[in-house]
């Protein structure tokens, strides 16, 4: 006569004994485990488990966009009899090559003259300062509403200049252009009617891109900006939770600016800090995905390091400062909750360092745990880490471009390689917001730009690395490292996936040494052609 057990283990179904035999194997695995085994287990399988909470949250994300999709908004629900008067602000800071197409643009803004006032503020240190004060005296000789501020020093960066602007303003409402975009003519009149609702403090607008096409890297960078304005920004804002004025490309009431406490500089992205404060105290935000202006993205790797560090510092600096308030607020859970998790992404960075430092220990630890253990243990935690990265992007690129999944699904290898090269430079930008360590605003480099190549080598503005690409290539030839144990012990299981993690470092490295490469070469060309003409 059987026990109960074994009588049980009888009538199971061949699946079931061989989903047992696995369970059993692997916890076996597990109580042989050594002390030092379990100091590198504990650690690598609790940050995986963080970096899933927001994994899951892309799914949530995506769930939340669907099912709010019918709010998207349209038509403003009144309009004014009579148009408010605006200000549009410019900040700019050593911008020579987008600073005549950016003025260019914004007469051509559709609005009553005697309605508007257009300032350029510029902190620039170079030749831009005077090129735009000459652009804004013709302009203004033409009968523009156009004034040209120069400040002599940048205290404060973009937030002082948004500020210091206001004190001249005579706009009830401020919309804000950055020097790479080029807002279309129907901006004002497309925005300005959604204010006739009081509790409204600003409208922000959908980014779209220039030089989409130019090549794989802008392709990227544009996948994953539309995961950010088509569906955190469209789930955010239909669901009525918090979400942030990007800005640029977006028109703020000033009394709203002023009730939030005015810009502030203790943070990057002064954006993000006033949006949060301002929410905090009551405003309401509207977001249009159907109105988008143009603008430029980084065509060098460095340059979009440069730019995503800065948001990466931005974003952590303005949850460690509001992150206290947010809790204390008297406000939902569930925003809370969409709060904390928009404001923290980026400590996953710094937590990738250490699972890339664990991987290699790990992976021989878990040697002897066979191949299906580690199936069993690591699948959930990879579906919810990284597959949720792939569904958000393909989703996102798929709500703008619904006959063109193929490409996004090309693009993916390299959209996953690019976010692996901004895990060291968004490292330091996070633990620099962290431990409190005061940088200077980094400008990205712009160059006006549409699909059109151009000479780089030949442009100024060029930022240096320093070691960042050396440590880049380093921390890929420990991921090759990890690939030849991988094959040496038969898991060819990780081997696509160490392969995303050397392409994506070496990408970042290799290109931006190349770069500056070529940059140098071209200043070498130049200075001798300018002794060839001194010895002449």
């Amino acid at each position: 006569m059987f026990d109960l057990p074994i009588a049980f283990l009888v009538t199971r179904t061949p699946t079931q004994r061989l989903t047992q035999a696995l369970f059993d194997d692997t916890f076996a695995g597990i109580h042989q485990l050594a002390w030092f085994d379990w100091a590198m287990m504990i650690p690598y399988f609790g940050i995986l488990i963080i970096l899933s909470v927001y994994g899951i949250h892309r799914f949530e994300t995506i769930r939340t966009y669907f099912k709010h999709r019918a709010k998207a908004l349209g038509e403003p629900a009144k309009r004014f009899e009579h148009l408010p008067p605006v200000t549009i602000q410019l900040p700019l800071y050593n911008e020579r090559y987008v600073v005549e197409r950016l003025i260019e643009e914004v007469v051509k803004i559709e609005y009553p003259k005697e309605l508007l006032q257009i300032q350029v503020l510029d902190d620039s240190t170079d030749e831009t300062a005077p090129f735009a004060e000459a652009l804004v005296e013709r302009y203004k000789n033409m009968g523009y509403p156009i004034e040209y501020h120069h400040r002599d020093n940048r205290h404060g960066y973009k937030a002082g200049a948004l500020q210091a602007g206001l004190e001249t303003a005579t706009g009830e409402f401020v919309a804000v252009f950055d020097a790479d975009f080029c807002p279309p003519a129907e901006f004002l009149h497309k925005t300005i009617h959604f204010f006739t609702d009081p509790g409204i403090g600003v409208v922000q607008t959908r980014w779209s891109y220039m030089n989409r096409d130019y090549s794989f890297l802008t392709e990227v960078e544009a996948m994953l900006l539309d995961g950010h304005f088509i569906l955190e920004h469209g789930a955010r804002s239909r669901a009525g939770y918090f979400f942030n004025f990007n800005g640029t490309a977006g028109i703020l009431r000033t009394s709203m600016i002023a009730d939030a406490g005015g810009w502030q500089h203790d943070t990057l992205t002064e954006d993000s800090d006033l949006s949060y404060r301002a929410q905090l105290k009551g405003w309401r935000f509207a977001y249009l995905p159907g109105l988008d202006c143009p603008s430029e993205l980084p065509v060098e790797m460095h340059g979009f390091q440069v730019q995503q560090a800065r948001w990466a510092k931005g974003l952590t600096q303005v949850a460690k400062k509001l992150l206290p308030a947010i809790w204390k607020a008297d406000i939902p859970g569930r925003v809370k909750a969409e709060a904390i998790l928009h404001l923290t992404p980026n400590i996953s960075y710094p937590l990738m360092i250490v699972v890339s430092a664990l991987m290699l220990p790990v992976m021989i630890v878990r040697f002897y745990m066979g191949v299906w253990q580690m199936v069993f243990l690591d699948l959930p935690l990879i579906a919810a880490s990284f597959w949720s990265i792939s569904a958000f992007y393909v989703v996102a690129h798929r709500e703008l471009y619904p006959k063109d999944l193929k490409r996004s699904i090309m693009l993916l290898p390299m959209l996953i390689a690019v976010g692996v090269g901004l895990t060291i430079v968004n490292t330091r930008a996070v633990l620099e917001a962290l431990f409190g360590v005061q940088t200077a605003f980094a400008r990205t480099p712009k160059y006006a730009l549409g699909d059109r190549k151009v000479n780089l080598e030949a442009k100024k503005y060029r930022r240096r690395s320093g070691w960042l690409p050396y440590a880049e290539i380093l921390v890929g030839c420990y991921f090759v490292t990890m690939m030849v144990f991988a094959i040496s012990t038969l898991n060819f299981f990780a081997l696509p996936f160490l392969a995303l993690f050397v392409g994506g470092y070496w990408w970042a490295g290799f290109s931006t040494l190349y770069s500056e490469y070529q940059s140098k070469l071209q200043w070498m060309r130049q200075r001798r052609l300018e002794l060839a003409r001194q010895v002449q």
